[in-house]
């Protein structure tokens, strides 16, 4: 049956729906993936709706310890580096991405899997072309949507901005980031064959200190799910 067609009938009989079960990959070094990921993992869980997995790897690794717990997931958060999934787990990875379940990737998701190149354009819709330099670069909605509410502009200080110039036709644009010399899609979200995705290549550690970046997060966690996100 399809999830929403479940939650529906949930809210029709008045029952509040299960928590959130979240996984998070994790395997980026430079962006210190591990650390925010935790603190992600901290915030969601406080609001009492979320229970979340880890399968956390090494930025270039060749393994991701957890993955197994896929297979209760609603939603999968990336946030790793050219990681060599082996076989088995490639296949969990694939087989959730083809449900109608959440996705949510976080800055060098777009190359995440060593093994599974195509993890961008496929699933994500984006075209990953490299970076800028270290930027400081402003970071302004440019869309109404849900996964945006109580995110207010804000500065990406020290950041490589990525260039994504032809990110796929079904995507939305929510926040552009600018700096001298470079204008780029920064977020957006895509809903393709029944599954919802979110994409962000923001995640430096100082934008995880950023109020309005983490309520961003939450809000793409839930929005994927097809839930309501808890009150800010």
């Amino acid at each position: 049956m399809r999830i929403a067609v479940v939650l529906g009938l949930l809210a029709a009989l008045g029952q509040e729906p299960p928590p959130l079960h979240v996984v998070l990959i994790s395997g980026s070094k430079e962006y210190r993936s591990e650390r925010s990921l935790i603190s992600l993992q901290e915030q969601l869980e406080k609001t009492g709706r979320v229970k979340c997995s880890r399968a956390f790897g090494e930025d270039k690794g060749t393994s991701l310890p957890g993955l197994e717990a896929l297979a209760t997931a609603d939603v999968l958060v990336v946030f790793a580096r050219r990681i060599s999934v082996p076989p088995q787990d490639l296949e969990r990875l694939k087989a959730f991405c083809a449900a109608e379940k959440g996705i949510v990737g976080l800055r060098t998701a777009s190359h995440a899997f060593q093994t599974w190149l195509e993890f961008d354009k496929e699933i994500l819709g984006g075209d990953y072309k490299g970076h800028f330099g270290d930027l400081q670069v402003a970071v302004a909605n440019v869309k109404d949507h849900p996964v945006l509410a109580g995110v207010a502009p804000f500065t990406s200080p020290d950041h490589k901005l990525y260039k994504n110039p032809s990110p796929a036709a079904d995507v939305v644009v929510l926040q552009r980031g600018t700096a001298p010399g470079a204008d780029e899609p920064v977020t957006w979200v895509r809903e393709h064959k029944g599954r919802r995705v979110f994409y962000t290549s923001l995640g430096t550690p100082d934008d995880f200190k950023n109020e309005s970046f983490r309520r961003l997060l939450a809000n793409a966690v839930f929005w994927a799910a097809r839930r309501e996100p808890p009150p800010r």
